[in-house]
């Protein structure tokens, strides 16, 4: 069954022989963005969980930055992650091997970050999830932009390297989340695909004018090439 194949990539080794690093080296950087949104909010917490937390570096990497009294908590179903993620634990940061949504406890702050678009029913999900946070921090690539869908295999690539099976544009996860009944209170679109070092020489030729055509016109640059995500918070 597809729903069966699609999960298997993360419970199985599929997703970390795709994916040896599990993106922690990115984490820094998602972690800043993070914390750019917090503070622009005041967002008052004390504890925080994020679902999905794969090797557990954003947490390690908030931690460090701005929240070592606070409570972190982070919840993966992949044995593999699991195993990267339980040697960074403390005394204030501890990691789950448990699906999420049987999870009882509530937070303060909920991290979603990069996981909508890995969910085959994500409107099940967000319906089980939404109660159990106080404030939640998504964080969605947008995929959908013109250059990708010029190109002819660029979705399938995410579908098939990183389990991408949904694909979105900042109106459509803004419409997902509010038709779900979470309250949008501030988002802003952030620049992996230019502040994030990147492999791929198709990537870093790209750099120059997505850096040019964002000074010019966001809307249109992440329209036409791509290459930025979107991080929305809410309640």
């Amino acid at each position: 069954m597809i729903k069966n194949m699609i999960k298997d990539m993360y419970v199985s080794d599929e997703y970390l022989k795709n994916n040896p690093t599990w993106h922690a080296e990115d984490s820094l950087w998602k972690a800043q963005q993070i914390i750019k949104i917090i503070k622009k909010n005041e967002v008052v917490f004390n504890s925080i969980c994020e679902i999905g937390c794969g090797a557990g570096e954003i947490l390690v990497q908030l931690q460090k930055l701005v929240v070592k009294e606070c409570k972190l908590t982070g919840y993966e179903i992949s044995q593999s992650a699991y195993q990267i993620c339980k040697e960074k634990e403390n005394e204030k940061l501890k990691f789950e091997f448990k699906d999420f949504l049987e999870e009882e406890s509530t937070f303060d702050l909920m991290l979603v970050i990069d996981v909508i678009e890995h969910i085959e029913n994500y409107f099940d999900f967000l319906d089980k999830i939404r109660l159990k946070g106080k404030y939640k921090i998504f964080h969605i690539p947008l995929d959908l932009s013109v250059l990708n869908v010029l190109r002819k295999n660029a979705l399938l690539k995410k579908r098939k390297k990183v389990g991408h099976v949904h694909y979105f544009t900042k109106e459509l996860a803004l419409q997902m989340l509010t038709d779900r009944g979470y309250e949008i209170l501030d988002y802003f679109y952030t620049a992996g695909g230019v502040e994030i070092k990147s492999k791929n020489i198709k990537n870093r030729l790209l750099k120059i004018p997505r850096r040019i055509l964002f000074a010019i016109n966001k809307e249109f640059c992440v329209r036409v090439l791509g290459g930025y995500s979107f991080l929305v918070l809410t309640k």
